[in-house]
């Protein structure tokens, strides 16, 4: 009996952390990410590239970071530790891109 109990509290726990797992971009963060993004990655690449590399990245930021370490990855005044900055670089790096 105690079992099912149990079972009854876990399982909608369970069922919630795919949701606490996606961090949420600060306002306008996004935004901003996608446009400094864009505009660098236009020098090396057409545009059309650039914005699919940069959605990636950010799909990639806001999938496998938290909201806190977007906030300190997209902070101008402060820069993020270097073990944080490596972290997103391997991880953006990772986008493959349709051409």
């Amino acid at each position: 009996m105690r079992l099912i109990r149990l079972f009854a509290l876990a399982t909608p726990l369970a069922l919630l952390l795919p949701l606490s797992a996606q961090a949420a971009w600060p306002a306008g963060v996004k935004a901003s990410y996608m446009k400094d993004c864009t505009a660098a990655a236009s020098q090396s690449v057409n545009p059309e590239l650039a914005k699919q590399h940069c959605t990636c990245g950010a799909d990639v930021l806001e999938k496998k970071f938290t909201t806190e370490e977007i906030k300190q990855l997209m902070d101008p005044k402060n820069p993020p530790s270097a073990d944080l900055s490596n972290r997103a670089l391997k991880e953006i790096s990772a986008c493959k891109v349709q051409k």
